[in-house]
């Protein structure tokens, strides 16, 4: 068990939220369902990636927002597309690689090439390739390389 792990409030839909997240990302599993009241789960345990997850059917009282959000770091632009295209279904897109899923959490699908394109050694393609990511939704690495390149 991690010492410190996440608590997702949802309203009533922590059970299939889990069920999705752990479908969508490989070296993941379902834990323990704590019945509420009711009979239905009010937790929900979960693990993505080695991270682990608690899903709780909290109400309608609170909502995510983008003050909180989960990035996943990409090794390939398949990877950001995959899961871009997955976690975007039911949801909204936003700018930068961010988006919302169905439930309403933030997520960001960022290239691990960017950092390095974004503090390249060169401050001018640096800077050209944070002008070209400004200007995407979901973030596309030959395009960040172009831009950072001169192209």
């Amino acid at each position: 068990m991690q010492k410190i792990s996440t608590c997702l409030w949802f309203d009533g839909q922590a059970a299939e939220a889990a069920e999705f997240y752990t479908s969508t990302f490989d070296n993941s599993a379902m834990g323990q369902a704590m019945p509420g009241p009711d009979g239905n789960p009010l937790t929900v345990e979960f693990e993505i990636e080695g991270r682990q997850f608690m899903g709780l059917n909290g109400g309608p009282a609170f909502r995510f927002n983008e003050a909180v959000s989960l990035v996943v770091n990409c090794e390939s632009q398949e990877e950001v597309d995959r899961y871009w295209d997955a976690l975007l279904v039911g949801g909204v897109e936003s700018q930068c690689g961010w988006l919302k899923d169905k439930y309403g959490l933030s997520w960001q699908i960022v290239p691990t090439a960017m950092a390095g394109l974004l503090n390249g050694p060169d401050p001018a393609g640096s800077r050209r390739a944070m002008e070209a990511m400004l200007k995407m939704r979901k973030l596309d690495v030959n395009v960040l390389q172009k831009a950072y390149d001169g192209g």
